[in-house]
């Protein structure tokens, strides 16, 4: 028994050995060829079927990609006016809400205006106060004028529009 057992440890090494080829650049028995050899063009590689002879073409005009939400304001003072006028809160106030909203408060907005909203965050002492959230100009904000500086930023705020989504 123990000698079957040897002559196949050598057999199976023998086949193991047979199997290594000396030529790598040799491809041996290909069972998925499709995935081997691509028939896909490459991106930027020339097309002959296509009419501008280009494979990556540009979306169809009008176009939105998925996920994503156009916004037709610019980051300019006039269009956060108009975006104060035309745009409203659609999120009804609710204690869930207002949890989602602290949290990310905590996150995003407490390192310059402060736990209370005072303007009086940890970096205060490094650039100037930013408003106060109890002031009378903050006060009388639209939703949409919030939500235009929140998205595009306002003097030394940053945009915060690829941290937060249009939802929140």
């Amino acid at each position: 028994m123990a000698a079957i057992a040897r002559w196949a440890v050598v057999i199976a090494c023998a086949a193991a050995a047979a199997g290594c080829s000396g030529m790598p650049e040799k491809r041996a028995f290909e069972y998925t060829r499709d995935m081997t050899y691509s028939l896909a063009y490459d991106s930027y590689a020339p097309n002959p079927v296509t009419r501008d002879g280009l494979t990556l073409q540009r979306p169809v005009r009008g176009t939105i990609a998925r996920g994503h939400v156009p916004l037709h304001y610019a980051a300019t003072p006039e269009d956060a006016e108009r975006a104060g006028r035309e745009l409203n809160n659609p999120i009804a106030p609710t204690p869930r809400t207002a949890a989602d909203g602290k949290a990310l408060f905590g996150i995003y907005c407490v390192v310059c205006h402060g736990a209370e909203g005072a303007g009086d965050g940890p970096l205060v002492p490094k650039i100037p106060n930013p408003p106060a959230y109890s002031s009378a100009r903050v006060r009388a904000m639209p939703a949409g004028r919030i939500f235009h500086v929140i998205t595009y930023g306002s003097g030394r705020m940053p945009s915060y529009a690829s941290q937060l989504p249009v939802t929140d």
